[in-house]
């Protein structure tokens, strides 16, 4: 019998997957811990994720690690959060460098501290020669915060001339995301069951398929992952046209 990684069609992998990780909190509640120790769990998911994607050929993996509303969240959490991540980019450096993983980020990284931007520049710094898998962390993200900053930025080219209303096409919209210059996701998972997007890449989702689990976060295994993706392949992708133009 074929294990799931075998049943993965090499050739309709998806380009481009992102996953909203949800559930770390409510994991460590189920164990009568801390919060905390529900994200220091889902960072082993992460490690393991990361690697499943890169060893499968997988182009761009887009993990959501914080949004703009998870500054809302108390202080405590938010402070443990960004020396988690502080921690986890300092250990995990080598291993991107090892496995030919290149590190980009997106969101509104200046409302990050300090050190935690200037760690995740050095990183991406050192990683920017990787041409293997792209990991891409979603950092104080959100799309109604893109969307935003994207109109403003238009609006000032507009302003000097350097635009005008008729050449304002979906290609422009898109230039000037952050996330421009890498392809819309093909496939978007969420862990713990939710069935929403949460303010997460509202323009780039428009034609990816949607992959929903129960697991939570840190319970989410790389055949869970498998999973999703052996879903994905059995799906029939029309962008608007018929079953019989695809076909």
């Amino acid at each position: 019998m074929q294990s799931l990684k075998q049943q993965i069609a090499q050739a309709n992998l998806p380009k481009h997957i992102a996953i909203i990780m949800d559930g770390n909190g409510r994991w460590a509640k189920r164990q009568g811990l801390a919060r905390v120790f529900g994200h220091k769990q889902g960072v082993q998911t992460v490690h393991n994720i990361t690697e499943a994607a890169a060893e499968l050929g997988i182009r761009y993996l887009t993990l959501y690690a914080f949004s703009t509303e998870n500054w809302n969240r108390p202080k405590e959490e938010v402070d443990a959060l960004m020396t988690l991540l502080v921690d986890t980019i300092a250990l995990e450096t080598p291993t991107l460098m090892n496995n030919n993983v290149r590190l980009l980020t997106i969101g509104d990284l200046s409302r990050l501290p300090e050190n935690a931007r200037r760690k995740f520049i050095d990183c991406i710094a050192q990683t920017a020669g990787n041409t293997g898998l792209s990991l891409v962390l979603a950092l104080s993200y959100s799309s109604r915060w893109e969307i935003t900053d994207m109109a403003r930025r238009i609006a000032r080219e507009a302003a000097k001339g350097r635009l005008t209303a008729e050449n304002i096409d979906e290609s422009t919209v898109s230039a000037y995301l952050t996330t421009a210059g890498i392809p819309d996701p093909d496939l978007l998972i969420r862990t713990s069951g939710e069935l929403r997007i949460s303010n997460f890449l509202l323009w780039q989702l428009a034609y990816a398929e949607l992959y929903f689990t129960d697991r939570l976060w840190p319970e989410f295994s790389v055949e869970d992952f498998y999973t999703a993706i052996i879903d994905y392949q059995h799906r029939e992708r029309r962008f608007g046209k018929t079953s019989e133009q695809v076909n």
